[in-house]
């Protein structure tokens, strides 16, 4: 008889207390056990959209990069162009594999000259340390200093209002895509600009044992509580990509209609070559808005899409939108049939349904400020 295998444990967020204390109904999520709702996800989503929510990403990995040939290195593995950062700004970027599909999607921040500080997505941690590390290069120093780290994302039109409240008026938020280190009650934590969810907001780094405190105290100053459900249908309906669904190791961030974050123009950068030739004979596919007809079900990943009852691919992402009330999802689907109107079919549970393409993002307000 063959014993059982234990699956491995869950790796358990800094922030774990906070999220019992409130409630919060917990998942396991690329290999940790996080919170997928607290009072729902609807209400949740609507209140990122309307004032203010907090979600913990303790779970996304933190790296640093120093050293005199920092950034030119950077720029020799990731898709955007570094070097035209100054200190105290960040960009979203792509590493990508030599055949040009996507590793991970992260935000590269520069703190100093030669310095950099990375997010990275947690269900490719160790997939893109393991990558840095192998492309090492004298004049370049990487550390993964993620157990180190608790971090929360603050999100929604309220989030300035809440950071000085938690800060009690001794700090700045950095301007949008901005990066600044801050000294708060005697340690340093790290503050970005940036986001996942159309709002305004920012991203909180704490040391990990001063993590619970901070998220308890942006809390009582009005942030709502929310769980990866609600992270999920906000991106959706913005139609930025979850790694894993809407973006793979076979398909380029060109296909993702990701092209202004690739500086093919730069020099060489790994996967550069198949990107160009992409650019030069066309697309195979693009990731399409797909927008379902009024009284459709729910549209999930996998489902199958038709065109006139053909078969031309499946839904890598999909949901009801709350800001919307309607079913929403993506595809690759051929690039004649990403041009918005596009009339579709999406199999679910046996029937098709009514679809078309849309233009992304799905939801749309006013710019910021």
């Amino acid at each position: 008889m063959i014993a059982d295998v234990d699956a491995p444990a869950l790796s358990q967020s800094p922030l774990l207390p906070a999220h019992l204390a409130l409630g919060a109904r917990m998942v396991p999520f690329a290999g940790w056990n996080m919170p997928v709702q607290y009072a729902g996800i609807s209400s949740e989503h609507l209140a990122v959209r309307s004032s203010c929510g907090i979600f913990d990403i303790s779970h996304m990995g933190e790296f640093f990069v120093s050293g005199p040939d920092a950034t030119a290195w950077l720029d020799s593995l990731l898709t955007n162009r570094a070097a035209s950062l100054n200190p105290g700004q960040g960009q979203y970027t792509l590493l990508l594999n030599e055949k040009g599909g996507v590793i991970d999607d992260l935000i590269a921040y520069r703190l100093d000259h030669d310095q950099w500080f990375l997010v990275v997505n947690a269900g490719r941690l160790d997939e893109d340390r393991a990558w840095f590390s192998q492309h090492a290069t004298p004049g370049v120093s990487f550390t993964d200093d993620s157990p180190a780290w608790a971090a929360m994302a603050i999100q929604g039109p309220l989030a300035p209002q809440v950071f000085h409240a938690i800060t009690d008026g001794t700090a700045c938020l950095p301007p949008r895509n901005g990066i600044a280190k801050l000294s708060l009650n005697g340690s340093t934590c790290i503050v970005c600009r940036t986001g996942y969810t159309g709002e305004d907001g920012f991203e909180f780094f704490t040391p990990a044992a001063d993590g619970p405190a901070w998220f308890q105290k942006a809390v009582a100053a009005g942030a709502t509580p929310c769980g990866l459900g609600a992270r999920d249908t906000l991106r959706l309906e913005m139609g930025y990509p979850l790694n894993g669904n809407d973006l793979s190791y076979d398909r380029s961030p060109l296909e993702a209609g990701l092209g202004f974050f690739v500086a093919l123009d730069k020099g060489p950068f790994t996967g550069r070559d198949t990107l160009l030739a992409q650019k030069a004979s066309g697309l195979p596919s693009r990731l399409t808005a797909i927008r379902m007809a009024p009284g459709a079900p729910p549209p999930r990943a996998h489902y199958p899409v038709f065109h006139n009852d053909t078969p031309v691919g499946e839904l890598s992402s999909g949901g009801i939108s709350p800001s919307l009330s309607a079913g929403i999802a993506m595809a690759y689907l051929p690039p004649a049939l990403a041009t918005p109107g596009t009339q579709l079919e999406i199999e679910i549970r046996g029937r098709k349904w009514p679809a078309e393409s849309v233009k992304k993002p799905f939801y749309r307000k006013p710019p910021f400020d």
